[in-house]
């Protein structure tokens, strides 16, 4: 099996090959939109018939009714209550700090007099009604659901269904008793387009949304694309990425590097995993570990074709290339293993979320550090955010004029208006200063 690349900053193809390495796209293929178009326009004209028939086809769901596919609140919570003191109380641990770090992102609108007397403002209010979906199955993931549901439950959303596949009828207790944890209001069973599709345009007995979040697979991507503009969607989920960076000799921690970059290569066959460091010793300290550590790693498998298609050892000439990489990657998960990481942070302009220092892996992000773990991927994190509270809630601006301090406002509207040869919206704001008289 092929090993991981290794790429010099001084070759005269680096760019070539490093944009070759970062080029990725899940949901343009014609055949996987043509399926997914499908599943929409059947469950907006059947509803919950498609969705159940869907969710017997493709999950292999033993249910032969809707309401077979709902998890009431009292399971929900003998699921919590199911579980072993420890697991308990560290889903309540990271649960306690995702809440509190989200506290710190709830906006207040504000207003003020201008010098006409007239009042501006902006008013935040959250959304009505989210759906969260989340990975099912045996192998899924609770801190999924703490990640999407909590941030909506600090913004006051009225609402949060949770959507999770079954298949086979089999769900893991822990996503469960994170819903309960989490205050989700109703869990429902299904998954893949057709749940994407439900909680956007609504059935008989799932009520529409106005947003959906959370991962997916690439069927779940292209519909959260395809819905989007009926509702709300967080973002196109890549798969999961991380760019390790550090400058030390080859003794330093080359074990827990190599880690690091495995913690992400075993996700998924298609996750990618990058090393960017000025030390050619360390370089080849780090691969040796990756190699050691393939030899015990259950994943093994998974991580190999991860490393082999889309990983990479970078070495670069100094600290200035290597900011320079990092910028054009814009990475979901950004590590300076460094002594003193500020003083590379502070010239980070792109990456979903920065674990800064040795004693900061990426595997604390993803479950109790208290910071949101849904992240751009695929470089949108030139121009994206994590998932937070401001995803669930909407800004209206305020606009309160008096008699007298319209006057000015309606005079400059008026004449501009004039000059868009809009007629009528001159008028109305001639209205309001001066008499008219229409011929």
């Amino acid at each position: 099996m092929p090993t991981i690349k290794i790429l010099n900053s001084q070759d005269d193809n680096f760019n070539e090959q490093l944009n070759a390495l970062l080029a990725f796209e899940t949901v343009t293929d014609s055949t996987l939109i043509a399926t997914v178009n499908d599943i929409i326009a059947t469950v907006r004209a059947d509803g919950d018939k498609a969705v159940l028939s869907y969710t017997q086809q493709f999950d292999k769901h033993p249910a032969v009714s809707m309401d077979e596919l709902f998890v009431s609140a009292d399971k929900l919570k003998a699921a919590f209550d199911g579980l072993t003191d420890d697991v308990k109380h560290a889903l309540e641990y990271a649960a306690k700090r995702i809440f509190a770090f989200h506290e710190y992102q709830k906006e207040d609108g504000f207003r003020f007099t201008d010098h006409l007397g007239n009042i501006l403002g902006q008013k935040v209010t959250p959304l009505d009604r989210v759906g969260i979906y989340v990975p099912g199955g045996l192998a899924s993931y609770p801190s999924s659901v703490l990640m999407n549901a909590i941030p909506a439950k600090v913004a006051g959303v009225g609402h949060i269904t949770m959507v999770v596949p079954a298949p086979s009828g089999e769900l893991n207790p822990l996503v469960l008793a994170a819903a309960h944890l989490a205050g989700v209001d109703s869990v429902i069973t299904i998954g893949g387009a057709q749940a994407v599709a439900a909680l956007a345009y609504g059935t008989e007995s799932i009520p529409a949304v106005d947003k959906i979040t959370g991962p997916g697979n690439k069927y779940v991507a292209a519909t959260k694309r395809a819905v989007f503009g009926q509702v709300g969607i967080d973002m196109i989920a890549g798969p999961s990425e991380v760019l390790v960076y550090a400058e030390g000799e080859p003794d330093d921690n080359a074990d827990w590097l190599a880690m690091d970059l495995l913690s992400q290569a075993e996700h998924d066959t298609i996750a990618q995993a990058i090393f960017v460091t000025t030390c050619p010793k360390q370089l080849q300290a780090v691969k040796d570990a990756i190699d050691n550590a393939l030899a015990v790693l259950p994943k093994a498998d998974i991580a190999k074709q991860a490393l082999a298609s889309r990983g990479a050892l970078i070495l670069v000439k100094d600290r200035a290339e290597g900011i320079a990489v990092i910028n054009q990657v814009a990475p979901e998960h950004l590590e300076l293993s460094l002594d003193n990481p500020e003083q590379v942070e502070q010239y980070v302009r792109h990456a979903g979320a920065i674990f800064l220092g040795r004693y900061t892996p990426e595997a604390i992000g993803d479950y109790c550090a208290g910071s949101n773990h849904v992240l751009p991927t695929s470089g949108t994190a030139r121009f994206s955010s994590p998932l937070g509270v401001y995803d669930f809630t909407k800004k209206t601006s305020l606009i309160y004029c008096t008699s007298d301090g319209a006057r000015p406002l309606a005079k400059t509207a008026d004449i501009l208006a004039v000059q868009e040869n809009l007629d009528a919206h001159a008028l109305s704001a001639r209205y309001r200063y001066d008499k008219v008289v229409l011929k």
